[in-house]
């Protein structure tokens, strides 16, 4: 965030900073992608990785951890992606095998990019600890599941949390819980619970607020198409952006429609790498790469020939570039003031020229 200090906030997953003094921590996010294929699934985790992204997150859950089979209308998904299913049909077929998780983790291991999960209950948190997973994350429909949050809170580990759909209020207890559970390392994620999200709706003004009310770490869980948006989320103090990924769209699956290609994953992490340098410091001042172009600021000059003891006016004065004269600020002073010696037309003034100055009333542009 734009004039971040060394006191910022901050946590460490698998030896990796991630503050607002750091470059932007990029997950990419499995889900359900893999479409039931373990192949797929670690064809994704090599594009993630050769897309620059520094984790692969999974889900851990399966249909009956999330949900019972029942038909009845409350159970049914109306509209949206997932329209006609029931939730426990949709989460059969978007789950991720618990027996895959070996091969996952150590996919990980010999890519060199850091694996973890979500889990969305307490058996899913003990299968995971058999991983040793160096974070947690809690999804936004969880958030108010503070019992799940206290159980991956007392395991150590720094704990993301989505802020989807969470009010104020909801939030903090979220937090309330994960401390008091023994989480020191915590982060926020702002997200909208939309798939996909419109940009309209992203208020990423709420990041920076996440910082000031509860002092963590903010990032952004982004369901929006494209980069844009999380982009700009680095600019507001994101210090983690999440995106969920996919080889090809086109291939489907339960999220494919807002889920990043290679080729997009890329451009985010080099794009939000590059607003993490403009931000700079929350200071002004001239900047080193800026030193060529002072020559060309606008400064005084004499534009006529003037004798010795001439009086300096608007006709013989003037502010133009380039900039090795006076400061356009000392113009006032000089004017009705006489010329020391006779001067030429495009010679830049200092306070030699002008008689009687001793030379401390200011100083030439460049300066």
């Amino acid at each position: 965030m734009i004039g971040a200090s060394m006191s910022s906030p901050s946590i460490v997953i698998a030896g990796r900073v991630i503050s607002p003094d750091h470059p932007p921590y990029v997950i990419a996010e499995l889900s359900g992608n893999h479409n039931g294929e373990i192949e797929r699934a670690l064809a994704i985790m090599e594009a993630a990785k050769e897309a620059g992204a520094d984790a692969i997150k999974l889900q851990t859950y399966t249909p009956d951890t999330m949900t019972i089979p029942c038909d009845r209308p409350e159970f049914k998904v109306e509209g949206g992606l997932w329209d006609g299913y029931t939730l426990h049909d949709l989460y059969k077929w978007a789950h991720t095998p618990w027996d895959w998780f070996d091969a996952l983790f150590a996919k990980g291991r010999e890519l060199g990019i850091t694996v973890f999960s979500t889990p969305f209950d307490e058996s899913s948190v003990d299968f995971l600890e058999a991983f040793d997973p160096p974070a947690y994350k809690i999804a936004s429909f969880e958030n108010v599941d503070l019992e799940l949050i206290a159980q991956v809170a007392s395991k150590g580990k720094p704990v993301l949390i989505s802020t989807g759909m969470a009010a104020e209020d909801e939030i903090a207890e979220a937090v309330k819980t994960a401390h008091a559970g023994g989480c020191r390392e915590l982060a926020l994620l702002h997200c909208v619970s939309a798939y996909p999200a419109a940009a309209e709706d992203s208020n990423l003004r709420a990041i920076p607020g996440l910082v000031r009310s509860f002092d963590v770490v903010a990032g952004l869980s982004d369901h929006t198409l494209g980069t844009s948006v999380a982009i700009a989320g680095v600019a507001a103090g994101a210090a983690i952006i999440e995106k969920h990924f996919t080889l090809r769209r086109d291939d489907g699956g339960p999220d494919a429609a807002f889920s990043m290609q290679p080729d997009e994953m890329r451009e985010l992490v080099t794009g939000c790498a590059t607003a993490f340098k403009a931000l700079g410091q929350a200071v002004g001042g001239r900047k080193e790469s800026e030193a060529a172009s002072l020559v060309f600021r606008r400064s005084l000059f004499v534009v006529n020939d003037m004798a010795e003891g001439e009086e300096f006016s608007r006709e013989n004065l003037r502010v133009i570039r380039p900039g090795q004269g006076l400061r356009p600020k000392h113009l006032p002073g000089v004017l009705g003031k006489k010329a020391a010696r006779a001067l030429s037309r495009g010679e830049p003034l200092d306070w030699a020229c002008v008689a009687g100055d001793d030379g401390q009333g200011g100083e030439r542009n460049p300066s």
